[in-house]
């Protein structure tokens, strides 16, 4: 079997039996062929790797550059290519746990105030429908802490407007239910009366935000609009950051960690806490500036 058979055999896998995020999926299938690849240059067969042949891996990719994060997810991957070779019968046990992940520092996220959100709101140009489509989507974006996969493939059947709340397929295929407030309603309703109709046209449509050909918007697509909304505002930022800066003034204006974590849609309420840092941040901060003698 050839190495990119093997790898497209564990992506789809990974997606239809492990039922991981395609882009959780992706970077298992790099961190694996990275392995393989070393593997052949080594001469050494797939079927005769020991944990001392792992541990040089990992060697080399410290050398070639790679940091902690880096080979944290190789290791991630690798584990999980262990567990498939396992179940296929390459391997007779998954040697590839016995690697241990590097200890790395968590970054904490950058976050924007609630001034800078509306500075970059307010760059955008109302005056044209997709100036509407976008005020619309990054107002949903920030105010219910959405992925930018997860803004692009909302449907219209899950969109509910009277209740003021969207069911979100999120990371692993997990849904969950977002309420939205008033303002984007008011910005949604727009969207969906006078813009989205006259740009979708006779097409059959599911996503709730289209381009100006009436096809789903793309990531990229929101990514270039973002950009556009950044030189005009000068705000520096990324779309993600709105997710961040969503939970992070959740978590000032008094909201618990558990609703947080089930708004977000984070399996590990250790992955939500990384918010509360922020937060004391600030109070240090404010504290310093109005207290400190």
């Amino acid at each position: 079997m050839t190495i990119e058979l093997l790898l497209e055999q564990f992506y789809t896998d990974l997606l239809l039996v492990k039922r991981l995020s395609e882009q959780s999926a992706i970077t298992y299938k790099i961190s694996s062929q990275e392995f393989l690849n070393w593997l052949s240059s080594e001469q050494i067969k797939l079927k005769d790797v020991t944990s001392k042949d792992l541990m040089f891996f990992l060697l080399h990719r410290k050398d070639s550059g790679s940091g902690d994060l880096t080979i944290s997810k190789d290791i991630a991957g690798i584990r999980a290519f262990g567990e498939y070779l396992v179940r296929k019968g390459f391997w007779t046990e998954n040697i590839a746990l016995q690697m241990d992940k590097p200890k790395s520092t968590r970054n904490v996220p950058s976050v924007l105030s609630v001034e800078e959100i509306d500075l970059l709101l307010n760059a955008i140009d109302k005056t044209t429908p997709l100036g509407k489509r976008d005020d619309a989507l990054f107002e949903l974006i920030y105010s219910c802490g959405l992925r930018i996969s997860e803004v692009c493939n909302l449907l219209i059947m899950n969109l509910h407007m009277e209740e003021k709340l969207i069911l979100v397929t999120g990371k692993g295929d997990k849904e969950r239910l977002i309420p939205f407030g008033g303002r984007a309603y008011d910005k949604l309703k727009i969207y969906l009366e006078e813009v989205r109709p006259e740009l979708v046209k006779s097409k059959n449509t599911a996503q709730v935000f289209v381009n100006y050909k009436g096809d789903a918007i793309s990531r990229k697509g929101v990514w270039k609009r973002f950009q556009e909304l950044e030189a005009l505002s000068g705000v520096k930022s990324k779309v993600h950051t709105l997710r961040h800066s969503f939970a992070t003034h959740l978590l000032s204006g008094g909201a618990d960690l558990r609703s947080v974590q089930e708004l977000l849609g984070h399996s590990d309420l250790s992955t939500t806490t990384i918010y509360t840092h922020i937060t004391d941040n600030q109070l240090q901060e404010a504290h310093d500036k109005y207290f400190k003698i």
